[in-house]
C-alpha cells in the first residue's frame, strides 16, 4: 500500500487506524476497558502483523458510546447489550422507512 492509499484510507471509518493505546487516550479510558468491550464482543479490534490491536472509528464510537453508558452508571455488560439494541433499532427504522417510501411513490411513475 502506498502513502496516498493510507492517506485515502483514514476516512474510511472501517479503517483500523488507532493503536490501542492512542484509541484509549482519544477516549480518555484504559487499555483494558478496551480490551473488556472486546471480551463482551461489542467490538473486535483488527491486529497488525505484530499481533497488536487496532481500532476503527466505527469503533471508537462505539467504545465512547460504552464508556457514556458506563459513567452514567450501567454496567459494563448492560451497556454492551444497549449498544447492540441501539443499531439493531436503527438498521430496522432504516428498513422501514425504505419499504414505506416504495410503497408511497405515487401511481404516475408507474405506467399502466
Amino acid at each position: 500500500m502506498t502513502a496516498d492509499d493510507t492517506r485515502g484510507r483514514l476516512d474510511d471509518d472501517d479503517y483500523p487506524a488507532h493503536t490501542m493505546g492512542r484509541a484509549a487516550d482519544m477516549l480518555g479510558t484504559t487499555p483494558a476497558f478496551l480490551r473488556a468491550l472486546g471480551e463482551h464482543r461489542l467490538i473486535t479490534p483488527l491486529r497488525s502483523e505484530g499481533g497488536h490491536r487496532r481500532y476503527s472509528r466505527y469503533q471508537l464510537r462505539l467504545a465512547a458510546r460504552a464508556r457514556e453508558l458506563v459513567d452514567q452508571g450501567t454496567t459494563l455488560e448492560a451497556a454492551c447489550r444497549i449498544i447492540v439494541l441501539e443499531g439493531q433499532l436503527e438498521e430496522a427504522q432504516r428498513l422501514n422507512d425504505q419499504y414505506r417510501r416504495a410503497v408511497e411513490k405515487p401511481e404516475s411513475s408507474n405506467p399502466v
